[in-house]
């Protein structure tokens, strides 16, 4: 579906992105009720259309965050010395300043540590304290999507921060867990 943004550009949607195309059985299989697919379908678009937001502006908030990511992009990255420099300091100084035109288009609280937060410690409530993920007993898609688009920060002070300042750590590090041992069943 093609319709107009807010910023009022011309953008394509696709309805059901969220939606899973399962038969009855593989349904049943996955979902413990209709209630739980709708849950997931409502946590896997607030993680793109919110929790995403929020990287960006908490990875490169300050100068000195925003080189210690780009330090860490060009370590992974196996940049040479020459490219690595150029692509730490330039790459730095322009997502310094992308960071503050996000905040200010996503509407983010001077301290966007804050609304960092707000979102870990809002999705661990939607999980509650009946289970260990969104999914139940075992992640599903939403926990994924949630646990990935969080991963990106690892290693970084923005991810230090939220995870000594809010409730996440224990749904992280079982959802890190689950990962590890579904793929050692491959």
């Amino acid at each position: 579906m093609k319709a107009v943004n807010e910023q009022g550009k011309e953008v394509t949607e696709i309805g059901n992105k969220y939606w899973l195309m399962l038969n009855e059985k593989e349904t049943q299989r996955v979902y413990s009720g209709k209630e739980a697919r709708t849950e997931e379908m409502k946590w896997r678009q607030w993680a793109d259309d919110w929790l995403v937001h929020l990287i960006s502006p908490n990875v490169y908030r300050t100068p000195t965050e925003a080189l210690a990511s780009f330090d860490y992009i060009v370590h992974e990255g196996k940049f040479g010395a020459v490219e690595g420099a150029v692509a730490k300091y330039v790459g730095a100084a322009a997502m310094f300043v992308i960071s503050k035109r996000l905040k200010s288009r996503h509407h983010l609280q001077d301290d966007v540590r804050e609304d960092l937060y707000q979102a870990a410690n809002q999705w661990v409530a939607a999980v509650g304290k009946d289970r260990p993920f969104m999914g139940g007993k075992e992640p599903n898609l939403a926990d994924l999507a949630v646990y990935g688009v969080l991963r990106v920060m690892e290693g970084l002070e923005a991810f230090e921060d939220m995870m000594c300042h809010t409730r996440i750590g224990p749904w992280y590090l079982r959802v890190e867990k689950a990962i590890a041992e579904a793929q050692g069943n491959y």
